[in-house]
Protein backbone atom coordinates (compact mmCIF):
# COMPACT_ATOMS: atom_id res chain seq x y z
CA UNK A 1 0.00 0.00 0.00
CA UNK A 2 1.29 3.34 -0.75
CA UNK A 3 2.45 5.51 1.66
CA UNK A 4 0.50 9.55 1.04
CA UNK A 5 3.40 11.47 3.20
CA UNK A 6 1.39 14.82 1.99
CA UNK A 7 -1.77 13.59 4.20
CA UNK A 8 -0.62 11.23 7.06
CA UNK A 9 2.70 12.72 8.30
CA UNK A 10 2.81 15.12 11.36
CA UNK A 11 5.89 17.30 9.85
CA UNK A 12 6.23 19.48 12.99
CA UNK A 13 6.88 16.47 14.51
CA UNK A 14 8.48 14.16 12.40
CA UNK A 15 10.39 16.72 10.13
CA UNK A 16 13.67 18.59 9.63
CA UNK A 17 15.63 18.06 13.15
CA UNK A 18 18.14 20.01 13.54
CA UNK A 19 21.01 18.54 16.41
CA UNK A 20 23.01 21.37 18.76
CA UNK A 21 26.57 20.30 18.75
CA UNK A 22 26.32 20.36 22.58
CA UNK A 23 23.67 17.38 22.27
CA UNK A 24 25.20 14.39 21.17
CA UNK A 25 24.90 11.26 21.78
CA UNK A 26 27.83 10.27 23.38
CA UNK A 27 26.38 7.14 24.81
CA UNK A 28 28.01 4.94 22.18
CA UNK A 29 30.57 2.29 22.41
CA UNK A 30 33.74 4.03 23.23
CA UNK A 31 37.33 3.69 23.64
CA UNK A 32 40.84 4.77 24.59
CA UNK A 33 42.22 7.24 22.12
CA UNK A 34 39.21 7.67 20.63
CA UNK A 35 35.76 10.00 21.28
CA UNK A 36 33.09 9.45 19.42
CA UNK A 37 29.55 11.18 19.41
CA UNK A 38 26.38 9.86 17.11
CA UNK A 39 24.29 13.20 15.94
CA UNK A 40 22.88 11.26 13.00
CA UNK A 41 20.80 7.41 13.37
CA UNK A 42 18.42 5.53 14.04
CA UNK A 43 18.24 5.91 17.23
CA UNK A 44 18.53 9.56 17.50
CA UNK A 45 16.26 10.43 14.82
CA UNK A 46 14.97 7.40 12.60
CA UNK A 47 17.78 7.79 9.98
CA UNK A 48 17.52 4.89 7.71
CA UNK A 49 20.40 4.85 5.41
CA UNK A 50 22.65 7.28 7.22
CA UNK A 51 25.13 7.72 10.10
CA UNK A 52 26.51 10.50 10.88
CA UNK A 53 28.55 11.86 14.59
CA UNK A 54 31.91 13.01 15.60
CA UNK A 55 35.18 11.51 15.91
CA UNK A 56 38.10 12.94 17.83
CA UNK A 57 41.42 10.62 17.32
CA UNK A 58 44.27 10.86 19.71
CA UNK A 59 47.85 12.23 18.37
CA UNK A 60 49.35 9.26 16.35
CA UNK A 61 46.65 6.94 16.51
CA UNK A 62 46.49 4.41 13.85
CA UNK A 63 44.03 1.38 12.32
CA UNK A 64 44.55 -1.48 10.68
CA UNK A 65 43.99 -2.04 7.32
CA UNK A 66 40.55 -2.63 6.75
CA UNK A 67 37.49 -1.63 4.58
CA UNK A 68 34.16 -1.13 5.12
CA UNK A 69 31.76 -3.53 3.20
CA UNK A 70 29.04 -1.79 1.21
CA UNK A 71 29.52 1.62 3.04
CA UNK A 72 30.22 4.43 1.29
CA UNK A 73 31.79 6.97 4.31
CA UNK A 74 32.65 10.96 3.80
CA UNK A 75 35.62 11.98 6.68
CA UNK A 76 35.55 16.14 7.28
CA UNK A 77 38.24 17.34 8.94
CA UNK A 78 37.78 20.06 11.56
CA UNK A 79 40.69 20.30 13.05
CA UNK A 80 44.72 18.45 12.82
CA UNK A 81 45.40 16.26 10.06
CA UNK A 82 45.09 13.16 8.59
CA UNK A 83 47.03 10.89 6.24
CA UNK A 84 44.77 8.38 4.66
CA UNK A 85 46.89 4.71 3.06
CA UNK A 86 44.66 3.02 0.43
CA UNK A 87 45.32 0.18 -2.11
CA UNK A 88 46.06 -3.92 -1.43
CA UNK A 89 48.75 -2.99 -0.06
CA UNK A 90 48.40 0.77 1.33
CA UNK A 91 50.45 1.88 -1.40
CA UNK A 92 48.81 5.00 -2.01
CA UNK A 93 48.63 8.00 0.43
CA UNK A 94 47.00 11.39 0.50
CA UNK A 95 46.74 14.32 3.41
CA UNK A 96 43.99 15.91 4.72
CA UNK A 97 43.72 19.08 6.76
CA UNK A 98 41.01 21.35 8.18
CA UNK A 99 38.17 22.38 5.63
CA UNK A 100 38.98 18.98 3.54
CA UNK A 101 36.76 16.13 2.78
CA UNK A 102 37.75 12.64 2.35
CA UNK A 103 35.96 9.77 0.32
CA UNK A 104 36.26 6.61 0.92
CA UNK A 105 34.44 4.17 -1.78
CA UNK A 106 33.43 0.44 -0.89
CA UNK A 107 35.47 -2.23 -0.11
CA UNK A 108 38.54 -0.10 -0.83
CA UNK A 109 41.24 -1.33 1.78
CA UNK A 110 42.48 1.61 3.60
CA UNK A 111 43.95 2.89 7.17
CA UNK A 112 43.70 5.95 8.63
CA UNK A 113 46.42 7.46 10.37
CA UNK A 114 46.75 11.14 12.76
CA UNK A 115 48.99 12.68 11.09
CA UNK A 116 50.09 14.72 13.62
CA UNK A 117 52.13 13.27 17.05
CA UNK A 118 51.40 16.03 19.59
CA UNK A 119 47.49 17.33 18.07
CA UNK A 120 44.24 15.81 18.37
CA UNK A 121 42.43 14.93 14.81
CA UNK A 122 38.72 16.19 15.14
CA UNK A 123 36.48 15.18 12.13
CA UNK A 124 32.98 14.48 11.54
CA UNK A 125 32.18 10.97 9.90
CA UNK A 126 28.98 10.56 7.29
CA UNK A 127 28.46 6.60 6.64
CA UNK A 128 25.82 5.69 3.78
CA UNK A 129 24.36 3.17 6.58
CA UNK A 130 23.11 2.91 10.12
CA UNK A 131 24.96 -0.16 10.51
CA UNK A 132 28.15 -0.69 11.57
CA UNK A 133 30.54 -2.99 8.99
CA UNK A 134 34.51 -3.32 9.43
CA UNK A 135 36.15 -6.10 7.96
CA UNK A 136 40.03 -6.28 9.20
CA UNK A 137 42.68 -7.32 6.11
CA UNK A 138 45.61 -9.04 6.52
CA UNK A 139 48.10 -6.10 5.42
CA UNK A 140 50.85 -5.25 6.27
CA UNK A 141 50.31 -1.54 7.49
CA UNK A 142 52.59 0.61 6.02
CA UNK A 143 52.13 2.38 9.19
CA UNK A 144 51.87 0.00 12.42
CA UNK A 145 49.53 0.89 14.88
CA UNK A 146 51.60 -0.20 17.62
CA UNK A 147 51.38 2.59 19.93
CA UNK A 148 47.43 4.22 20.00
CA UNK A 149 44.83 2.11 18.01
CA UNK A 150 41.91 3.73 16.48
CA UNK A 151 39.19 1.77 17.57
CA UNK A 152 35.44 2.60 17.47
CA UNK A 153 32.48 0.70 16.24
CA UNK A 154 33.22 0.82 12.70
CA UNK A 155 36.79 0.59 13.07
CA UNK A 156 38.20 -2.60 13.98
CA UNK A 157 40.46 -3.50 16.75
CA UNK A 158 43.18 -4.99 14.46
CA UNK A 159 41.85 -8.81 15.25
CA UNK A 160 40.72 -8.72 18.88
Amino acid sequence: MAHDHFHSTDWKHDGVRVIPGNQLDVNTAQTPGMNRAAAINFARVGAQKLWAGTVTIRANAKTGAHHHGHLESVIYVVRGHARMRWGDKLQFTAEAGPGDFIYVPPYVPHQEINASSTEPLECVLCRSDGEAVAVNLDIEPVEKPDTVLWVDPTHPSGGV
